[in-house]
């Protein structure tokens, strides 16, 4: 086993030798790839041979009388060989591992297994089976769409390899999903999930990132672009005057037959609740708002109350400060007492109940469901043209910063973004009213 080394290690050369003492019955002579590391030798048979008319033996060169296309050939083959070798001993080196000769080699014969470990759909289940163990139920879900998806597409029961994942391929796939009625926006979901897991493979050296058929900038117009898919949505947010409607909503309760089973009003409070309190704390989405306990909100050196949480979706941190219609909000749902910090803090989850990550992703699905018919009741009653959800609130978050003149970056890095380009997206529809704004000033 390679041990670390107290200096650094050198990294074994490589290259490629034309060995004329061993003779083909053809007449040609055999290329071979030679390691070398601390005056040790390696050599590998490569199975590519040239008749030595062709070859300069002094200056180890093609002569000029070699067909143009066998020394392209050649020259290709040769890069390959020396990129393989070359990449085993420097990834050694790096590592700061003791090794020698035989140590590059084997490791190339690893890197091969590696490349012969995983196919495309074995690798969706692997992946899977990763979501499984660290409860990413929400990946889970995209990566088994996708993946069953893809199994229909390539036959009940069959596998590709991973070079076989080919721009025809894409091509191939969008054109059957387009004749089964799929939306741009699910086109696009299922090609990013693609993407991202042939990155993983070719992160883990289980694929050739000489086969990737996806275009990594705008240059390379033969690959498959990902970019290229209508994912622009109609406008989600709404005013500040909205708002206003919204917070003086007072749902009725239900007073006829069978009211204890027809009375929506604590749920329509919930749902006005959730989407305020959204509004009011940087846009926070629903599941993180599910999985918040009393233990989130904190008092900081100034002694300002915060939510302080992590987003499940990114891993990002938050501490936003609590204003007072949030803090108003937060009050209605504190039982009487000190509430312990584990509980949570609206009625969505039941730590008795809602135990595994599976069980919280369906109970969370489902209620976000229920709310959002509420919102729309909400939102039909305060006379609001957009259609609510809970992922409007977030919207109208960033919306209302935008209006009020606060930097792209601001609202990026309020929001959680991992780049601004995310953030535009929000912001995309906002041209005109601020041209407009601009002349109301003038």
């Amino acid at each position: 086993m390679a041990q670390t080394t107290e200096h650094k290690e050198s990294t074994a050369t490589v290259r490629i030798v034309y060995r004329t003492y061993d003779t083909l019955k053809d007449g040609s002579h055999p290329f071979f790839v030679c390691i070398t590391k601390n005056r040790q030798r390696k050599y590998v048979a490569t199975g590519l041979t040239l008749h030595p008319h062709y070859w300069n033996e002094k200056t180890q060169t093609f002569r000029k009388n070699v067909p143009p296309a066998q020394r392209k050939a050649l020259e290709t083959a040769f890069g390959k060989w020396i990129e393989k070798y070359s990449g085993a001993a420097e990834a050694l080196a790096d590592a700061d591992e003791q090794h020698d000769v035989k140590t590059v080699v084997a490791k190339v014969s690893e890197q091969r297994g590696n490349l012969r470990k995983f196919k495309l759909l074995s690798f969706f289940d692997e992946l899977i089976s990763q979501f499984d163990q660290t409860g990413n139920v929400g990946n889970r879900k995209v990566y088994r769409d996708v993946r069953n998806n893809l199994q229909r597409f390539v036959g009940e029961g069959q596998d590709v390899p991973f070079e076989a994942v080919t721009v025809k391929f894409c091509n191939d796939w969008e054109r059957k999903m387009r004749s089964e009625g799929l939306t741009e926006i699910t086109l696009s979901v299922k090609f990013r999930t693609l993407r991202a897991v042939l990155n993983k493979a070719i992160a883990n050296k289980y694929a050739k990132a000489d086969s990737y058929p996806f275009a990594r900038n705008t240059a390379e117009t033969g690959k498959f672009s990902v970019g290229k898919f209508n994912v622009k949505t109609t406008k989600r947010a709404i005013s500040k005057a909205d708002i206003r409607k919204i917070e003086t909503f007072q749902p009725e309760p239900y007073e006829g037959p069978y009211a204890s089973l027809r009375d929506t009003s604590d749920r329509q409070l919930l749902a006005k609740d959730l989407f305020l309190f959204s509004y009011y704390c940087g846009g926070i989405n629903f599941v993180d708002m599910a999985a918040l306990t009393w233990g989130n909100v904190v008092t900081d050196l100034h002694g300002h109350q915060r939510l302080t949480y992590t987003r499940q979706k990114t891993g990002g941190k938050f501490a936003v400060r609590l204003m007072p219609a949030a803090l108003a909000i937060l009050e209605r749902y504190r039982q009487d007492g000190k509430p312990l910090p584990s509980a949570y803090i609206f009625p969505i989850l039941n730590s008795t109940l809602h135990k595994t990550a599976m069980q919280k992703h369906n109970r969370c699905s489902k209620i976000m469901s229920q709310v959002n018919a509420d919102l729309k009741t909400i939102g039909k009653a305060v006379e609001i043209d957009t259609l609510l959800t809970t992922y409007v609130a977030r919207h109208s978050f960033a919306t209302s910063l935008r209006m009020a003149g606060q930097d792209v970056a601001v609202i990026s890095q309020a929001m959680g973004h991992a780049d601004e380009a995310t953030t535009r997206i929000y912001l995309q529809e906002l041209g005109t009213e601020l041209i407009d704004a601009a002349y109301e000033n003038l």
